[in-house]
């Protein structure tokens, strides 16, 4: 399952280390839908991602109030492809669990 997507990154607050991309409420749903045996850490799923010319193997999770999956975006990641928080960036997610 591939899904491909425009979206900001932004920083956890509580952290203020970490920092994400929301996948869209359709991607997040039809993730969700494929049924799915329990998932340990966060009901976390093995994904690629993509953003510009960097590809790297990450888990994706949901948010804890069942909203949104969530994509870390590695330092290394923002600093090839020279964004930081606040930017627009395309991402393609592909999950394969």
């Amino acid at each position: 399952m591939q899904h491909t997507f425009t979206a900001p990154l932004w920083e956890m607050p509580s952290t203020g280390a970490s920092v994400f991309v929301s996948l869209p409420q359709d991607a997040s749903d039809a993730i969700r839908a494929i049924p799915r045996p329990p998932r340990p850490v966060f009901g976390s799923l093995r994904v690629v991602a993509t953003i510009g010319g960097t590809t790297w193997n990450i888990s994706n999770f949901p948010e804890a109030n069942g909203g949104c999956y969530v994509l870390p975006v590695k330092k290394a990641v923002r600093a090839a492809e020279r964004v930081a928080v606040g930017d627009a960036v395309g991402v393609r997610v592909d999950v394969l669990d």
